[in-house]
């Protein structure tokens, strides 16, 4: 079959490898990919989110099957825009239609769905500008730190928590009335703040039935000791070490057990990947928010680890018939360490030649901000490189995804040496 994969991050490239490995595969498609994909796959340049000009792709190149990588032309309609378009109808798209896409593309609709089938979470209120008094009263409620979420999406950066309760107050303000991040902020949730450690569970629906796919843990800061700004993610360790079974079975029955059956019963139809972010706080988990795809860069850490064939298990996420599949989980940790461009997540130069990809063995290389330039393989975002390792133990897949990065090398190349500190 043919298969088209919306996206251009390593979280694509990943999911490419995987399907390429695939003889059901006829050929493979990302638009717009990157110089990763390029290798395997046929790159189209068009945005994800000029839904005719994907349509125009899916008809000429005669694709099967389309699986959506980022969450913005989810939550944008893209399923949608399939199920109600006649040439396009009866194509499968793996990503959930844009009203079950709402529980990422706001935090709000996220918290009440919560509320409504008693799934763990932080204690919040939501605000707009004319009630920003009201959220000032809130915040007087609360022990610092103070979270401050947008309610839409920021790519990954509309979260903020906050020491100072007059800074949090000002924060607000800026937010709300100042729309410090656009129309996402036009709504702030804010939450009581959890101290505990961070993990994310991950699961494949088929709107009926579900699969619960390995744990990861990624490191969002851009700074040793995960200090300084956020980024979309610096590195990733799957399994979580300290996820054992019983904690397992506790996130299974009271948070993902209610997710799928609360889809359901709210009748938000959905097929496609559930990327749940929880922490653990004591012996409980609660939900911190739901992601409606794959994380990036836990994808490079959390898809090497399966072993059924992708194509296979997509395949029953469109038909329904996933409970027929075994889900096979490789046993050995996998790690991720991503290269980023010195200056992010702030202002970064794009376009600098990345060399020694020869020298790397034994790890994988998944490009999620890179491009072709004439010969040279270049980089073209913040992100650039996800070097992934297996080992017995996360240390052991860890120092091998260090040897090989060191192998690798651009202008101002920046990485974490410390993924993995807190474990």
């Amino acid at each position: 079959m043919n298969i088209l994969i919306l996206g251009s991050g390593g979280r694509e490239h990943t999911l490419a490898w995987k399907l390429y490995q695939s003889p059901k595969l006829d050929q493979l498609f990302v638009a717009p990919g990157n110089a990763g994909t390029a290798s395997i796959a046929k790159n189209i340049s068009i945005s994800v989110n000029d839904f005719e000009a994907i349509k125009n792709t899916v008809l000429q190149e005669n694709i099967h099957m389309v699986i959506v990588g980022p969450e913005d032309p989810l939550v944008n309609g893209v399923h949608d825009f399939f199920l109600n378009d006649e040439e396009l109808k009866n194509i499968p798209v793996i990503g959930p239609q844009k009203a079950a896409a709402t529980l990422e593309g706001s935090k709000g609709f996220a918290k009440e769905f919560m509320m409504r089938h008693n799934i763990p979470t932080a204690a919040y209120q939501s605000f707009k500008a004319d009630t920003l008094e009201q959220g000032y009263a809130f915040l007087e409620t609360l022990r610092a730190p103070y979270v401050l979420k947008a309610d839409g999406l920021a790519a990954g950066k509309g979260v903020l928590i906050l020491d100072n309760l007059q800074e949090a107050k000002n924060e607000l303000k800026t937010m709300l009335v100042d729309a410090k991040f656009g129309n996402a902020s036009t709504t702030v949730v804010i939450e009581e703040f959890l101290d505990g450690i961070e993990l994310s569970a991950f699961v494949l629906t088929d709107g009926k039935g579900y699969k619960l796919l390995p744990t990861a843990k990624d490191y969002k800061r851009i700074g040793e000791g995960d200090t300084g700004l956020n980024t979309g993610g610096m590195g990733a360790i799957s399994p979580v070490p300290f996820a054992d079974k019983a904690f397992m079975d506790k996130i299974h029955e009271q948070i993902v057990k209610p997710t799928v059956e609360g889809l359901k019963i709210d009748n938000l139809p959905y097929k496609g990947f559930i990327f749940i972010g929880l922490i653990k706080v004591g012996d409980d988990a609660k939900v911190i928010e739901y992601n409606v795809r794959l994380g990036d860069p836990e994808t490079e850490v959390v898809i090497p680890r399966i072993q059924n064939d992708l194509v296979e298990v997509l395949q029953a996420v469109a038909n329904q018939t996933l409970d027929t599949i075994d889900l096979q989980i490789d046993e050995r940790s996998a790690t991720a360490v991503m290269a980023v461009s010195g200056g992010y997540p702030e202002a970064y130069k794009k376009g600098e030649k990345i060399s020694g990809f020869e020298k790397v063995s034994g790890s994988l290389v998944f490009h999620a901000g890179t491009t072709r330039k004439e010969d040279a393989i270049v980089t073209n975002g913040g992100r650039v490189l996800a070097v992934t390792s297996y080992g017995e133990s996360f240390q052991e897949a860890l120092k091998k995804s260090y040897e090989n990065i060191e192998k690798l090398h651009f202008d101002k190349m920046y990485y974490r040496t410390d993924i993995g500190f807190d474990l």
